[in-house]
């Protein structure tokens, strides 16, 4: 019988799914060290974004000999030593399609939060205010969305923005075929000096350091407002802090996290970031495809 680890917690379904196909699953957390010895004896691992799959934990994997595949429930892997496992003889899969249109939707849910400050003065009436004067805002229709990076979910994210009135620029290293013909393609520095929202779906660089410093945030208009729901650490959010404290920015609003659980207390108690905790993707439409991806792949590889 082949066995299945999901360190991270799996859809009901996917795990009812896989062992009515004679699967065994076990849904179980271990620390790296841990991890390492325990994946000498399953034949699949299913991972989110806490467990981490690095070259040790592979080693052990591979001296086994018994792994066949890493799974990913979601679009990024950054959190797996992909090459080296590939090189290792383990295949390593990702389910790039399944929460496309739930990220999206939280990227525009921030969008709103930020210009209507729904957020802070939800919070403020909570706290006994009515800051009806206080908090002005400004439309969506007529603005510009700049995507830095245009893969699935950022023509989901520019999609919903079209169909606000919004302008769409974007950029990407490869060349995007099918796109309406009012997106405008344009390069990072014009998308940060121009676009009223800039909004990134790009993965980690490999050297792991911030796409968006100081020197970035200084072109956009004060005006602007900056998201990241795509990778922890693509902001310096220092540098983010210092843009908004000086009024050189409107506002930001970050799902992802240089650290996780966000650590960060001048990020943490800035009240122009709307904040939310690495949910993106954190829907039961999602989750729901995400498990339908995995079992078919465990299908597919584990025959």
């Amino acid at each position: 019988m082949y066995r299945v680890l999901a360190t991270d917690g799996m859809a009901k379904s996917a795990v009812e799914d896989l062992r009515a196909k004679g699967y065994e699953v076990v849904e179980q957390y271990y620390e790296p060290d841990e991890l390492a010895e325990q994946l000498k004896e399953f034949d699949a691992v299913v991972v989110r974004s806490k467990t981490k799959i690095r070259q040790p934990i592979i080693d052990a994997a591979a001296e086994a000999g018994r792994l066949k595949v890493v799974i990913r429930g979601g679009v990024g892997v950054d959190n797996i030593d992909v090459k080296y496992a590939e090189e290792k003889g383990i295949k390593v899969r990702n389910t790039p399609r399944a929460s496309s249109a739930s990220v999206a939707e939280a990227t525009i849910g921030h969008m709103f939060a930020l210009c209507r400050y729904i957020g802070i003065s939800n919070y403020a009436m909570r706290n006994g205010e009515w800051p009806k004067k206080k908090y002005e805002g400004t439309e969506i229709a007529g603005k510009t969305i700049g995507l830095i990076g245009m893969g699935r979910i950022a023509q989901e994210v520019a999609k919903r923005a079209a169909a606000l009135g919004m302008k769409v620029m974007y950029t990407d290293i490869f060349e995007i075929k099918g796109l309406p013909e009012d997106y405008v393609k344009s390069t990072q520095e014009e998308i940060l000096k121009n676009a009223d929202f800039v909004s990134l779906h790009i993965p980690m660089p490999a050297d792991k350091k911030p796409v968006i410093v100081a020197e970035d945030l200084a072109l956009m208009k004060p005006t602007a407002y900056i998201l990241n729901l795509a990778r922890g650490g693509l902001i310096d959010e220092d540098a983010l802090c210092d843009a908004l404290d000086n009024g050189k920015l409107a506002g930001a609003a970050l799902d992802v996290f240089a650290s996780e659980p966000a650590s960060n207390e001048r990020v943490l108690s800035n009240d122009k970031i709307s904040l939310t905790p690495h949910i993106g993707g954190s829907t039961k439409e999602a989750q729901g495809r995400i498990g339908e991806e995995i079992v078919s792949i465990i299908t597919d590889i584990l025959k």
